[in-house]
């Protein structure tokens, strides 16, 4: 006997047979955005929070029509490689580095063909990232910072919280030399501007850090600043609380007044991560890498910490907390 089904019945039956199909699989019909982060999560939660507003910008929603699947490096960049190596292998339909250069780097060299896009405060075409600025080519774009360019404005800054302090330190991470030599070689041209001696000390790891604090009192450095690196952002609480307990320092992100430093001033993580997500989106539509020029994110915001100003017996001049973005009381 033949059973002749109806065009109406035949949807029904094709809707019911694919609302049975396990939450998985249906989910394996929306593009994935591979996120691979140097950092924590909880490190994370501003860029996150300003990425996926990008996405949904672009028309994106996580759950509804992406999906986001993220590799945590914890600080440890050594393991980088194989987190991107991961993505590349689930093959995600755009890889975007919520981590600086060094997760940059690491998903370029993973992959040729997946679209890419980065964050980084270096110099993109210097460290091999793109083509130009204009017309990135090949698999690869994304947002850069002005958080190595705003380093002059942080020793201004300190200089004039501490009109009296003639010598600064700059700590860096060597492990990352792209950035450190830039910060440094910036930092340098400052503080002579400024007439300040300025020390560069390095760590390559958070067990660095108290040696390097005993090494800024045989110093004698009157203030600290941090140059960017994502080992430092990783690590913003454990840095906050050795600054509060040694000397006046400054970061870049507003973390590092929130968990007590003295004083942050940098790009804004909000419009930085919501350009990325935007372009992530825009990938995700269709246009090509290799067409859309490196953006740069250009607000800067300064963030004061008065209880822990107090605490190390500095009056913050009324002009400076009335520029400030945020402070924290």
């Amino acid at each position: 006997m033949t059973v002749t089904i109806g065009r109406r019945e035949l949807l029904a039956a094709l809707g019911g047979a694919a609302a049975a199909l396990p939450l998985a699989a249906r989910a394996q019909a929306m593009p994935v955005i591979g996120i691979l982060a140097v950092a924590s999560p909880e490190a994370n939660t501003i860029r996150l929070r300003a990425f996926r507003e990008g996405l949904r910008l672009a028309g994106y929603v996580e759950g509804q029509n992406v999906n986001i699947e993220y590799r945590w490096a914890e600080a440890h960049t050594g393991r980088l490689p194989e987190l991107a190596a991961h993505l590349v292998h689930d093959q995600v339909a755009v890889l975007v580095t919520a981590g600086g250069t060094a997760s940059a780097l690491a998903a370029k060299a993973a992959t040729a063909s997946i679209p890419i896009v980065f964050g980084t405060a270096g110099d993109p075409v210097d460290l091999g990232l793109v083509a130009s600025l204009h017309r990135p080519g090949g698999n690869v774009t994304g947002v850069t910072s002005l958080n190595i360019e705003v380093e002059p404005k942080r020793l201004e800054l300190l200089h004039e919280l501490l009109p009296s302090v003639s010598t600064i330190a700059l700590l860096v991470n060597p492990a990352v030399p792209a950035l450190a030599e830039r910060s440094s070689r910036i930092a340098q041209v400052a503080a002579q501007t400024l007439g300040l001696q300025l020390h560069v000390v390095y760590a390559s790891n958070d067990r660095d850090f108290d040696a390097i604090f005993e090494r800024l009192i045989q110093l004698h450095a009157g203030a600290l600043v941090i140059a960017p690196d994502n080992l430092f952002t990783a690590h913003t609480k454990e840095l906050a609380a050795l600054t509060v307990r040694a000397l006046p320092a400054v970061y870049e992100f507003r973390a590092f007044a929130a968990a007590g430093g003295l004083m942050s001033y940098g790009t804004s993580e909000t419009e930085y991560y919501r350009l990325i997500g935007t372009y992530a989106g825009r990938i995700l539509k269709g246009d090509k890498p290799a067409d859309l020029p490196v953006q740069q994110s250009t607000k800067v915001e300064l963030f004061l910490n008065l209880k822990t100003a107090k605490a190390l017996g500095i009056t913050v001049p009324l002009p400076l907390s009335g520029r400030a973005d945020e402070v924290f009381e």
